[in-house]
């Protein structure tokens, strides 16, 4: 058996997170949505609390252990503010975990020091692609190996800071198998298309990318020579989109909540009603339900347990469809109410969507 308690550390991280999320982010969310994008220093000050920095080891520049449990646990505290936010503050985990899971021992050297150790930059990574019927295990960009190197053909989309980032993870077929390439955004052969206009997430700014025969030096395929195995890339993608999905369905459930609590029509508060009483106690439960199965998918994946992959995959999946369930609820309680802008309920809806879009899982 293991503990549901989080350790003193942990709850250190959770209690600064949720400072931010409240203070910073729900604040701002909504301004952040219309205007598409945050203030640069918002994302700093999520930057600062090291969530990421706290992941590397310090012989790579940073100050702990990674640890994937401790990150479900930040993503939902910090997605309990806002998810676009949260996307854009830990736009570098998505080039420098994995690098850390997954490299060679000379990229970790290389690559994960600048990153630990500096001010938030735009480092990113390209994976989903614009097919209906996207697979991580079996994409249409492809890698070539020639002239002692690889050639990289193929399209991605919803890239975040494509247009900023000076180097990328780019996710390839190879010989039917996924293998990751650290590329240079200015490489030849990388075309960085318009800003891509989505639902929700408006306040993160995500590219179109085109591949034309990019070269990309053999020693750069992540892992080196050897390549990698892409599952703990995969299990990690998959509990920090579950976690986050927490997130965002903890604060519409709370706000849907306390709004019935003091709503009152026809003189009786609108929690009273019976019909609403059974959607908030499912709302609840569905929360609780996905975030053990997260927790325990997080545990395995860092006691590397045989099921971990699976047990990931099932997180994901039960928290996409809990994210819009909530949120949508959340909007029917406010009724009409939920349908303005003036509350976040909506915003929280039109960004619960993205859980089944930005892995690429809900493109069937």
């Amino acid at each position: 058996m293991y503990s549901f308690e989080p350790s003193e550390e942990q709850k250190m991280l959770i209690d600064a997170i949720n400072r931010f999320a409240v203070n910073d982010l729900r604040r701002k969310a909504h301004d952040a949505d219309e205007e598409y994008g945050y203030p640069k220093e918002v994302i700093e000050k999520g930057w600062e609390l090291g969530v990421l920095q706290a992941s590397i080891p310090e012989a790579y520049g940073g100050f702990g252990e990674h640890s994937v449990l401790t990150g479900v646990l930040a993503a939902e505290e910090m997605a309990y503010g806002d998810f676009a936010a949260t996307l854009a503050v830990l736009t570098p985990a998505l080039f420098a975990l994995p690098i850390l899971a997954c490299g060679s021992e000379e990229q970790k050297q290389t690559y994960l020091p600048p990153i630990a150790e500096g001010e938030w930059q735009p480092y990113t990574a390209a994976c989903i692609e614009p097919f209906f019927d996207f697979d991580l295990l079996e994409m249409r960009t492809t890698a070539e190996q020639k002239y002692g190197a690889y050639l990289l053909r193929g399209e991605k989309i919803y890239v975040p800071f494509a247009n900023e980032a000076e180097q990328m993870i780019v996710y390839a077929n190879l010989n039917g198998q996924t293998q990751g390439f650290i590329l240079d955004c200015n490489a030849s052969g990388v075309t960085i298309g318009e800003r891509q206009k989505t639902m929700g997430i408006n306040a993160l700014p995500i590219y179109k990318v085109t591949l034309e025969d990019v070269l990309v030096p053999a020693e750069r395929r992540l892992g080196g020579i050897e390549g990698h195995d892409p599952t703990p890339i995969f299990d990690s993608m998959h509990l920090a989109m579950a976690a986050m999905a927490l997130g965002v369905s903890r604060a519409a459930f709370e706000y849907s909540r306390d709004y019935a609590k003091e709503r009152e029509v026809f003189g009786v508060k609108v929690a009273q009603k019976q019909a609403i009483a059974f959607m908030l106690a499912e709302m609840a439960t569905e929360i609780e339900a996905i975030r053990l199965l997260t927790w325990e998918a997080a545990w395995m994946v860092d006691n590397k347990k045989e099921a971990a992959s699976k047990q990931a995959y099932l997180a994901h999946v039960g928290a996409m469809d809990m994210a819009m369930m909530v949120t949508d609820r959340a909007v029917q309680i406010l009724g009409g109410h939920g349908y303005i802008r003036e509350h976040p309920v909506e915003l929280w809806m039109r960004n619960g969507r993205g859980f089944a879009m930005l892995t690429g899982l809900g493109m069937i």
